[in-house]
């Protein structure tokens, strides 16, 4: 027998006053954003997780699809998964229409437009497919320890964030942007790599080890460009308009031209631009542009001969 007094809930907490306050403050807070009626219901996280699962699978069904998958049965399984997937993702597009709708006051969406926007990413993704092909390729060919492209593409986090982007990214482009960012975050979830869904990311990208890796909105890279870990490629001050409000959708973030490599730890802030092959080491702190082939490192410090030094 235990000896713990079981109590009502309703005894011990005043569960009903705190149900009112609760309530009390919701619509107060309903009402600041002029909304009287019920908010509509947002994508599901655990929805587009499923999405995402069902399209990485139908993208590489050998790795990520059915254990035990045969070569005879790989279209019939793909266009399953492929089916499932985007009909829940046309359920999903269907919620952020009618969510953006209420936020703007705009009348409800039809289902059809929904659906057009659930067939056109459908259609990006054999474009999909093969950038990450060129990632893929990119992870192998830059990192000396990869010994096959299916180590890199079960096993690296980059890859994984990458695949995230790629899909996001489409799903931004189509004025999705609230499930695209919902599916970046999954990522980020998953790796420690925040790669916003409207940066621009050409092909053979990647990013080795990737931790702390953050990708802000307005980033452009060019073809070919290597990050490692805790890279940041952000935006170097927040302007606000006359009211103090940030001034939401500028172009704040840098530019990285082809076959750019940024080593561990560097952060580089503000529309800038790096220019094509340039290196910039690791730790760097970095807010001006640089021209092309340029090598960029820390300052070195000076050791005098009475200095004790590890040896």
């Amino acid at each position: 027998m235990s000896d713990i007094t079981t109590v009502l809930p309703n005894e011990s907490f005043d569960i009903p006053s705190i149900v009112q306050a609760l309530r009390d403050v919701r619509v107060t807070s309903l009402e600041h954003r002029h909304r009287r009626n019920k908010p509509p219901k947002l994508p599901a996280r655990k929805a587009l997780q499923t999405v995402i699962d069902g399209l990485s699978a139908a993208l590489f069904p050998n790795r990520l699809g059915a254990p035990g998958l045969k070569d005879e049965g790989i279209d019939y399984f793909v266009g399953f998964t492929l089916d499932t997937a985007l009909r829940e993702l046309n359920t999903q597009i269907q919620l952020e229409l009618r969510y953006s709708a209420d936020t703007d006051h705009d009348k409800t969406p039809s289902a059809e437009a929904a659906m057009n926007k659930a067939r056109a990413f459908a259609k990006s993704l054999p474009k999909i497919r093969k950038l990450l092909d060129t990632d893929l390729d990119a992870a192998f060919q830059g990192d000396p320890a990869a010994r096959s492209l299916d180590e890199v593409l079960v096993c690296y986090p980059g890859i994984s964030a990458i695949i995230h982007y790629r899909l996001a990214h489409e799903l931004h482009k189509l004025g999705l942007p609230l499930i695209a960012r919902i599916i970046s975050e999954l990522a980020h979830s998953a790796t420690g790599i925040d790669i916003h869904p409207g940066a621009t990311i050409d092909e053979g990208f990647f990013i080795d080890h990737g931790t702390g890796v953050v990708i802000g909105e307005t980033a452009l890279i060019g073809r070919h460009v290597r990050l490692y870990q805790a890279v940041t490629l952000g935006a170097k001050r927040f302007p606000t308009d006359e009211q103090g409000h940030l001034i939401k959708g500028s172009a704040r973030h840098p530019i990285l031209e082809d076959d750019v490599v940024i080593y561990a730890g560097a952060t580089i802030l503000g529309r800038i631009t790096i220019g094509a092959g340039s290196v910039i080491g690791g730790n760097v702190w970095l807010t001006r542009s640089v021209p092309p082939n340029s090598q960029i490192t820390q300052a070195k410090t000076q050791v005098s001969a009475t200095d004790d030094v590890a040896q």
